[in-house]
């Protein structure tokens, strides 16, 4: 993990009330250097990533881990998981948009997988953590 990434993983989220403008692309782009793995979507603007496993009961477990660490912060992700993958998506609805609260939480995510991220690249296309043939 990166130094930036391991100080987005050490704060915590703020409240976010509403009210505020969302991050605008421009200003996300430059916070997703720091979340590797992780990828921008639109409408809304959100952060989404999926996590390769093995098994079903191993992207179970993640994604109660990753539930575990939202309900924490207070800061609620989509999370998919079936048989080998686990897809977690944030944004911050009362703005419908991002928020560096999203940033945090994924780099709070990428720090309960069991191995580090390893570009596409060098793991044959498959983003995830897991999906390196070894």
């Amino acid at each position: 993990m990166t130094a930036e990434a391991t100080d987005l993983a050490a704060k915590t989220c703020e409240p976010c009330r509403g009210g505020i403008p969302p991050m605008d692309r421009e200003m996300a782009e430059t916070y997703l250097v720091q979340v590797p793995g992780w990828s921008l979507g639109s409408d809304p603007d959100h952060l989404v990533r999926t996590f390769k496993f093995g098994d079903f009961a191993a992207a179970q477990d993640f994604a109660v881990r990753v539930g575990g660490v939202c309900e924490a912060e207070g800061h609620h992700a989509d999370i998919n998981y079936g048989w080998g993958y686990c897809t977690v998506k944030f944004w911050t609805h009362k703005i419908r948009g991002l928020h560096e609260n999203d940033f945090v939480m994924a780099a709070k995510v990428n720090g309960l997988a069991d191995t580090p991220y390893m570009p596409a690249l060098a793991s044959e296309g498959d983003v995830s953590p897991t999906a390196r043939k070894g």
